[in-house]
């Protein structure tokens, strides 16, 4: 069986550094920065020499009530098959709510939030599981997540939730140890615990990542070095079993490429000092929908030869028995307003509009958590958010992050980071809150270049439109 050994998150900015790293056996990369038809020369390069790159999914969803968006399947799948990934990867959580499901406004997170660990969820994620993976070409992995809050009335423990997830749909584990050291801190669990409870035999691979500590809240900010607790963390991990694969994340404040390279060389030395007493080769059991063989995966033109997953991971569409399919397909057909799904569209609801609509706490949770929550998700939407706009933070300067935190707070996102930037620089315009003349030209012009169809129409009508627009946001 091979693995995929150690690797690092690949990032545009430091997309040359990774090429020039020694000892760097497979990348991941975000599966929403990935254009199929238009790869960065990085990553084909990478691919050229044989490294192996996994698409990492961030907008999912797959613990949301909704069922898995097709759209963002299909977009996932083509990553996948674009790079001659063995398997694609996302997320045990939620990212919007509301909707058709509770006749309110659709409100978007922004970010990744927890899932309750209760019955109802545990059905509807095994159910939107299945879904993505008979739409997958591959198999699919899922990542246990860090958060600042808990849920109330939660039914299972975090190892439990995922054995149980494990063996309903035969998923992948991504175990993120990063994430089990902040939900040490922030919520009391025992990593050891959650370690002694799930299926180490269905990890895919492991992440590791640095955070910080701030008034007795940990941040998985993974803008940080890796703490010794999370080397800890994975040296106990990989005592009972050696991951596939271990990859270090790091998604802001780049350090020199040296630095990066010691963390990288810190986490093969503590895989390779506690694995020593693991067998070798030590064989997974083949969960209930998994083939006894090797997983079929399609042939990519131009890709390196994909890693081998081990047995028990068979649960692309290609390779689930049609029994399973059937199922799945039958699953799909059941009526979006099915007793579980209502209740956890409800509570999910609720929860987000407190966080970013400011609406009242939802019984049970911690007020003071979710207002930490709160700010958390305003900061990383303004980070996102210049990020895909950097225009805005070069224009307003110091004043950027400062406005749109304070504009997040009182404005829920309902689209897409760009529609974001667009309404948060048409909040700005409107709104008068631009008293330097030049700014408020700067600003009014990017909007302007940005808001319309692209080309822009040349109908009467559309000019006109456009003509008026400019007039009122110039005065």
């Amino acid at each position: 069986m091979k693995h995929l050994g150690t690797g690092i998150g690949w990032r545009p900015e430091i997309a040359a550094a990774v090429e020039g790293m020694p000892g760097i056996d497979w990348v991941e990369a975000v599966a929403e920065n990935v254009c199929p038809g238009h790869l960065p020369e990085s990553l084909v390069r990478l691919r050229e020499r044989g490294v192996t790159v996994v698409p990492h999914g961030v907008s999912l969803g797959l613990g949301g009530a909704d069922r898995p968006d097709e759209g963002k399947l299909a977009d996932l799948a083509a990553a996948a098959e674009a790079l001659g990934s063995p398997l694609v990867t996302e997320h045990i959580a939620f990212v919007r709510a509301g909707g058709a499901l509770t006749a309110s406004p659709r409100l978007e997170a922004g970010h990744l939030l927890p899932v309750p660990r209760t019955r109802d969820a545990l059905d509807v994620l095994c159910e939107n599981i299945r879904i993505a993976q008979d739409a997958l070409p591959v198999p699919l992995a899922v990542e246990n997540i860090a958060a600042l809050i808990s849920w109330p009335g939660e039914e299972m423990t975090e190892g439990q939730f995922l054995y149980d997830l494990a063996d309903r749909t035969g998923v992948r584990l991504l175990i993120d140890v990063a994430n089990l050291h902040t939900n040490h801190v922030n919520r009391g669990e025992d990593p050891a615990k959650a370690l002694d409870e799930l299926p180490v035999e269905a990890i895919a691979y492991v992440h590791v990542a640095g955070g910080f500590e701030r008034d007795g809240v940990w941040h998985d900010s993974h803008a940080h070095a890796v703490p010794p607790a999370v080397l800890a963390i994975l040296s106990d991990l990989s005592s009972r079993v050696r991951p596939p694969g271990v990859l270090l994340e790091r998604d802001e404040n780049f350090p020199a490429p040296a630095e990066l390279e010691q963390e990288l060389t810190a986490i093969r030395e503590t895989v390779e000092k506690a694995s020593i007493s693991v067998l070798p080769e030590a064989s997974a059991p083949v969960a209930a929908d998994a083939v006894a063989a090797d997983p079929v995966i399609p042939a990519v033109s131009e890709a390196p030869e994909p890693t081998e997953i081990p047995d028990g991971a068979a649960t692309s569409a290609a390779a689930r028995p049609a029994a399973e399919r059937a199922s799945g397909d039958a699953l799909k057909a059941s009526p979006s307003t099915d007793p579980a799904r209502q209740r956890l569209a409800l509570a999910q609801a609720a929860l987000l509009s407190a966080l970013v609509a400011g609406t009242p706490v939802p019984e049970g949770f911690d007020g003071t958590r979710l207002s930490v929550q709160a700010r958390a998700l305003a900061g990383k939407r303004a980070d996102v958010v210049a990020k895909v706009a950097p225009e805005l933070p070069e224009i307003l300067a110091e004043a950027y992050r400062k406005a749109f935190v304070a504009y997040a707070h009182s404005h829920p996102m309902t689209g897409g980071y760009r529609r974001d930037a667009l309404d948060f620089a048409e909040h700005l315009l409107l709104g008068g809150r631009l008293e330097d003349p030049d700014v408020r030209r700067r600003v009014s012009d990017w909007w302007l270049e940005r808001s319309g169809p692209a080309p822009l129409s040349q109908h009467p009508a559309a000019r006109l439109a456009r003509a008026t627009r400019r007039v009122l946001l110039r005065r």
